[in-house]
């Protein structure tokens, strides 16, 4: 840390203090539209505060804010002691800001990056070799110094990304998202970075996350709703108003995991419900007056126990929840039906010399939600590529509902659909001109597309948005849109390409809810996805690195190859983590493992 920023952070124990704070937008000259409401808060230095809420909640808008990049419509904002009106300029040259999607030049090499940012900031030339060589080092960079940033993994860029807003060594640090998309274990390197700059440093951090597990490791959790304060506080606050009201059910078989998740979410004083380690967390309301065991029949599960809260379970305990969809809680295909719809062996993707997948081999089952797990760089997007038809095999087969995929492409395409990440929406449309453009482009007219714009717009509740853009469209109901593109023609196979990367977690909660109900319905779903809790949902998981396959088997499987006496109980997280350092347990599961 400079002498200068050491000196503000002495003399200024709380880095940011708002008052009254609030920022209207006037977008196309309609009617203002309030994305931060009077809120009040402080950031005090060497601390970590949490920033967390749904899409829209105002996160963001507050960043920027804090940031200089936008001006406060009203109430006061005072960052590191100067007045943010009054003194903009200071503010900007004292603080560190890693937007969304890292703010990095991909033709440029790391090195090239850190020229430029340094440019940029106003680094004294001096400072630069010092100040490049030990951002290097701490991030691990040094070694891809001269490679070009677009192509470098996500939890490369994500660590690049950090070490350019440190550049001036800021007593105030603002990330916004910085774990977007990346891997469990890039995730858990930047928090030891975080961690090192807190304790050695003392920089106070403000970090908005939609990781809500993320907020364990903050001082102190401030939780935005519709651009107000809704709670802050210590994640043990937060918990502690959970105790007895989170419960852990024990499915009698597996087959019985999703059923059961989807029954409980049918209690009105049923808070959330989600699927752990193989068993079906539930968070309940204080108005719950039936006994827990009540609210499954007995023969969904053994045994149904209390459980520790975590401030996840706070959060959805609090938030405005969206309407649910009631989906079936009985039957599913994909552990009973044998067919085989998508068969994979000896599959090879080579780029001139480099091979990016190398021989891997699997089968999915019909209904079955199979997924792709992996570090950054792993092959995983290739393999997902090939399956789809818009990457070619440099070699084996692909059979896809019977059909070589090599050799029948367009009629294999037929019977799938795909959600990509971005979720390719034409946003200048509205929604039903979005539906009717890829019925259309998936074959549907006449009676059949309007039967299935009814059916889209009704099931994934967007009537009442219908004619609005899909661009100004809340990052929840965007997602509805792909998904309802994906499902018009009524596809056998559903590919999902990070499907909740950057969503709330009630949207991310609505998502799977429904994806489980297709599942029941029979359709097969290929899913790649950062998020490890989601894992759990997949009746299979094949786990890649470096093109080759790590691992493959159910997530109890999975999860075994975490377990030590230390922890009886591991997560998908911890076995990924395992895996992907390199640090597997000896003993395998027979019939698990590469």
């Amino acid at each position: 840390m400079t002498a200068e920023a050491a000196s503000s952070t002495a003399q200024i124990p709380q880095a940011l203090v708002a008052e009254n704070l609030c920022k209207d937008f006037s977008p196309h000259k309609q009617l203002p539209v309030r994305a931060l409401d009077r809120i009040s808060f402080t950031i005090d230095s060497g601390r970590v505060t949490g920033l967390v809420g749904p899409d829209g909640a105002g996160k963001t808008t507050l960043l920027r804010l804090a940031a200089g990049l936008l001006l406060p419509t009203s109430g006061n904002l005072r960052v590191l002691g100067h007045d943010q009106k009054d003194r903009l300029e200071d503010i900007q040259r004292l603080i560190g800001y890693m937007p969304q999607q890292f703010g990095l030049y991909h033709d440029l090499s790391v090195q090239e990056n850190l020229d430029l940012f340094s440019d940029l900031q106003g680094v004294a030339r001096q400072e630069r070799p010092h100040q490049h060589a030990r951002l290097l080092d701490m991030t691990g960079l040094a070694p891809f110094s001269a490679r070009r940033v677009g192509r470098l993994s996500g939890g490369m860029q994500q660590k690049l990304g950090l070490a350019c807003a440190l550049l001036k060594s800021p007593p105030l640090l603002l990330l916004d998202e910085p774990t977007v998309g990346v891997d469990p274990v890039s995730r858990r390197e930047l928090w030891k970075i975080v961690a090192h700059l807190v304790q050695d440093q003392k920089v106070a951090i403000l970090v908005a996350t939609s990781y809500l597990d993320e907020a364990e490791h903050c001082d102190r959790v401030i939780v935005l709703q519709q651009g107000q304060v809704l709670a802050s506080g210590r994640p043990a606050d937060f918990k502690r108003e959970l105790v007895g009201r989170v419960f852990s059910f024990t499915p009698r078989e597996t087959a019985l995991t999703r059923p059961l998740q989807a029954l409980l979410t049918r209690h009105q004083a049923v808070r959330d419900v989600t699927i752990r380690s193989g068993k079906v967390r539930c968070v309940v309301g204080r108005e719950l007056k039936a006994k827990i065991g009540d609210l499954a029949d007995r023969q969904y599960y053994r045994e149904v126990t209390a459980a520790p809260p975590c401030f996840e379970d706070a959060f959805m305990d609090m938030a405005t929840h969206p309407t649910i969809p009631r989906l079936p809680a009985h039957g599913q295909p994909g552990e009973g039906d044998d067919e085989i719809v998508i068969e994979v062996r000896d599959l090879t993707k080579t780029f001139g010399a480099f091979t990016a997948v190398g021989g891997i081999s699997f089968n999915v089952r019909r209904g079955q939600i199979f997924g792709l797990l992996g570090p950054n760089g792993a092959g995983k997007t290739t393999t997902f590529r090939m399956l789809c038809g818009l990457t070619g095999a440099s070699g084996g087969d692909i059979r896809i509902a019977g059909r070589n995929l090599r050799r029948s492409r367009a009629r294999a395409r037929s019977r799938l659909g795909y959600m990509a990440q971005s979720f390719s929406l034409y946003r200048q449309l509205s929604v039903v001109d979005n539906l009717i453009f890829y019925g259309k482009a998936y074959g549907l007219h006449g009676q059949k597309l309007t039967r299935r714009l009814d059916w889209a717009l009704d099931m994934f509740e967007l009537r009442d948005r219908k004619d609005l853009a899909a661009g100004a469209l809340p990052g929840g109901f965007k997602q509805r849109l792909a998904m309802a593109t994906a499902m018009l023609h009524e596809p056998a196979l559903l590919f999902l390409d990070e499907p909740t990367s950057g969503a709330d977690p009630l949207a991310r909660r609505e998502f799977w809810l429904r994806i489980n109900g297709f599942a029941q319905q029979g359709v097969t779903v290929i899913v790649t996805t950062h998020f490890m809790e989601e894992a759990e949902y997949c009746d299979r998981l094949l786990i890649m690195s470096q093109g080759t396959e790590l691992a493959s088997g159910t997530p109890e499987e999975i999860r075994s190859l975490a377990m030590t006496p230390d922890t009886p109980d591991p997560t998908i997280d911890d076995a990924f983590v395992i895996l992907a350092t390199g640090n597997r347990t000896r003993n395998l599961p027979q019939g698990v493992g590469s």
